[in-house]
């Protein structure tokens, strides 16, 4: 860093360390090193991560200080320090699920996600804490904005990290609400992509037709900046396919042609979000005026939520059998019960379940011919007050059962001062465009509360 300069770099988003790093207004070195530093002031307080090795993403940043400094090309991530979800294999770290099951699991290799982030140039700093096997029993993580409420789950340690500037962006997984609701409850940016736009090789698996991964920082640029070098073709797994990789970036930075359109969508599940979140929407509608109308979800998509838990269930049963079956008393009582109620799914619930993915996309297609995102909430209300549970991931189900892109965005305020998100979900396939929308809106959203001020 110049002497003539200083830099809060905990307080740099992406893209302004990829920026400060490409200039060399800072070295990878000194950023990881102040990271560090945040993180030895705070983790008592925060309890984010799951693995720390100081020494590892040291030597990580000086080899990335080394490859700069000798004239080599630089990838799209160079520098950047990301945080990994603890169920996401690291090839030199740990990766135990949040399980005591799993404690001392050391991965031979990397999980695709991994491999990408390294082959762009990022650090990986470390692993943070998720819930027991990325379900419902927490961890360790407190909520940075206040210690006494949940972060949500089950990136629990993701959110947490990316909220208190311990790192400036984090990789999650969603296979309910696991990305979105902790983003929301912390007060940060959190995006889902389309289902089958990132590789899940090497990670813990629930459920191949609902496990996605997502991302979480501290803008709508910054998610399309991490996100993008994660996308793209694994035969590894099957559920991605060989098409050209979105130019999330790019778009999310353009103008749209038009200003965007909304549509204000109350599921069927409306009734179950708090007062205090229906009137902050009902607010932001008023704002966007002209630029939204109103659609409800049709009562029969109700099923979808029973839909969901059918294939969840019955998949954690399967992916968690081993686990059950040698160590079910070390297990929490919320994931025995899971796993006891997907042993009795029957193949026939859970095939027709299955079938329905495709036709629940697809229904809301016409929608998204008079709208280029469906606006509603993340999650019930704020974070709960509490750390014996993560909240309800109920505002999250539909759009991850579908497979659709879904961002939250830190808009909205609590009575008690906690964040609430708003959440965006686009057509499926649609990310760029969904991100474009959502940059749109946190403009005009910042600046309707300037004139009011």
């Amino acid at each position: 860093m110049r002497n003539d300069e200083f830099i809060d770099v905990t307080a740099l988003g992406a893209a302004g360390i990829l920026e400060a790093v490409r200039e060399g207004r800072i070295g990878a070195e000194e950023l990881v090193r102040a990271l560090l530093a945040r993180i030895g002031a705070d983790e008592d307080r925060v309890r984010a991560w799951a693995f720390l090795d100081e020494g590892r993403a040291l030597e990580q940043a000086r080899n990335v200080d080394r490859v700069r400094r000798e004239g080599h090309a630089m990838g799209p991530l160079h520098g950047l320090p990301v945080g990994v979800k603890d169920i996401i294999d690291t090839a030199d770290m740990p990766t135990e699920n949040g399980t005591v099951l799993h404690a001392g699991r050391r991965p031979m290799d990397d999980a695709a996600v991994v491999e990408r982030l390294r082959s762009a140039g990022a650090i990986i700093l470390g692993k943070t804490v998720t819930t027991e096997l990325a379900t419902y029993s927490p961890g360790k993580t407190r909520n940075p904005v206040n210690p006494e409420y949940t972060p949500g789950g089950s990136s629990s340690g993701s959110a947490a990290a990316v909220a208190a500037q311990m790192v400036p962006v984090a990789i999650g997984t969603q296979t309910n609400g696991s990305v979105i609701r902790p983003a929301a409850f912390c007060g940060v940016y959190g995006f889902k992509p389309s289902f089958g736009l990132i590789s899940r090789h090497g990670i813990l698996r629930q459920s191949r037709p609902l496990d996605q991964v997502g991302v979480m920082a501290r803008s709508v640029e910054d998610l399309a900046i991490i996100a993008e070098p994660l996308m793209g073709f694994d035969a590894r797994d099957p559920d991605t396919r060989p098409i050209a990789r979105p130019d999330l970036h790019a778009v999310a930075m353009q103008e749209p042609p038009l200003p965007p359109a909304f549509a204000l969508t109350r599921t069927p599940n409306w009734d179950d979000a708090e007062e205090q979140t229906r009137l902050a929407f009902d607010e932001v509608a008023d704002m966007l005026g002209g630029h939204c109308w109103s659609f409800e979800v049709p009562a029969l998509f109700r099923d979808t939520w029973n839909w969901h838990r059918a294939i969840m269930e019955a998949d954690i049963a399967r992916s968690f059998h081993h686990e059950y079956e040698e160590g079910r008393d070390r297990l929490s009582p919320s994931l025995r019960g899971q796993i006891e109620r997907g042993r009795r799914v029957t193949a026939i619930d859970y095939n027709n379940a299955v079938d329905r993915i495709g036709a629940v996309s697809a229904a809301f297609d016409e929608v998204f011919d008079r709208a280029d995102a469906l606006l509603t909430v993340a999650a019930p209300g704020p974070a709960p007050h509490g750390l014996e549970s993560t909240g309800s991931p109920d505002f999250c189900t539909l759009w991850t059962f579908a497979g659709m892109p879904a961002v939250t965005l830190p808009l909205l305020r609590a009575e008690n001062g906690m964040p609430m998100g708003l959440q965006l979900v686009g057509r499926r396939g649609d990310d760029a465009r969904l991100l474009r929308t959502a940059r749109w809106l946190v403009r005009r959203v910042e600046e309707l509360e300037r004139d009011a001020r």
